[in-house]
């Protein structure tokens, strides 16, 4: 299993920035995709953006060219660089991690954007 903790979250003004990290941690031999979720109150759980072990990046369309994704394999750590944050971005942001046997995911870290 993976253990997974994120942080970074916080309270931004719309067009501030934050950057969010999450370490990986447990019994695992390698991970494959690591990426990041997100969920606002009422919706579905989202795909915010996600990167491969061999550097692969798919982001949704809705943060193209504001949010960057990087990944650390030394340090089984993904990041998430977000910037011209908008109210529509305020969310819990989850982590996920797959190995090739399972899928784990970050408790989440809640991010506010104010107008």
């Amino acid at each position: 299993q993976v253990q997974l903790v994120e942080s970074g979250g916080g309270l931004v003004q719309a067009g501030g920035s934050l950057r969010l990290s999450c370490a990986a941690s447990g019994s695992f031999f390698s991970l494959n995709a690591m990426g990041w979720y997100r969920q606002a109150p009422g919706k579905q759980r989202e795909l915010v953006a996600t990167k491969t072990n061999g550097g692969n990046s798919l982001y949704a369309n809705s943060v193209k060219g504001r949010f960057t994704i990087s990944r650390d394999n030394a340090k089984n750590t993904v990041y998430l660089q977000m910037n011209s944050l908008k109210p529509e971005d305020t969310a819990v942001y989850y982590c996920k991690a797959d190995t090739i046997a399972r899928a784990d995911w970050g408790q989440g870290t809640q991010v506010t954007v104010s107008s």
